[in-house]
């Protein structure tokens, strides 16, 4: 893999790709909640939902992120920008494992403000905590700039 090509994905253009995949997830979750709740569901807070509300809001968009993930490396949004998650030791095809690691590892990014999250801000190889916790990188191809992709070799 020519590295040269690449850059590290950063900030501002991973929170627009995050954006297009919440308006593709509520696409998705949003007629089906209707139609098994409701409008009820949008309007009454006290309105009784249950199992099936955590499987669609929850547990749906999960297993729609990581069959993305393992099948593309990159969702929906990630694809606009033609960056894709990789290893960041190889720059390969991260294991299922790891992808699975990434996902909760946003949890963790998340717990504290946000911070792991804003990490993608300041790292030098624009990694969050999640991306750090499951040892991936987000790459696309080079735009510009002078800021090369190094994957350290074991």
């Amino acid at each position: 893999m020519d590295t040269t090509e690449l850059e590290y994905v950063g900030f501002w253009a991973r929170v627009g790709a995050s954006l297009v995949d919440t308006l593709l997830i509520g696409l998705l979750i949003w007629p089906l909640l209707t139609v098994f709740y409701g409008w009820d569901y949008w309007t009454d807070p006290s309105s009784d939902t249950g199992v099936l509300d955590l499987l669609i809001s929850y547990v749906l968009p999960a297993l729609a992120v990581l069959a993305f993930w393992i099948a593309r490396q990159a969702t929906p949004g990630k694809m606009l920008l033609s960056a894709r998650i990789v290893d960041a030791q190889t720059g390969g095809k991260p294991s299922t494992r790891q992808l699975l690691a990434r996902y909760l590892g946003y949890f963790v990014a998340m717990i504290p403000f946000f911070l792991g999250i804003l990490w993608v801000g300041i790292d030098a190889r624009k990694q969050g905590w999640h991306d750090k916790l499951a040892g991936t990188v987000v790459v696309r191809p080079k735009l510009r700039g002078p800021q090369p992709v190094h994957f350290p070799q074991s």
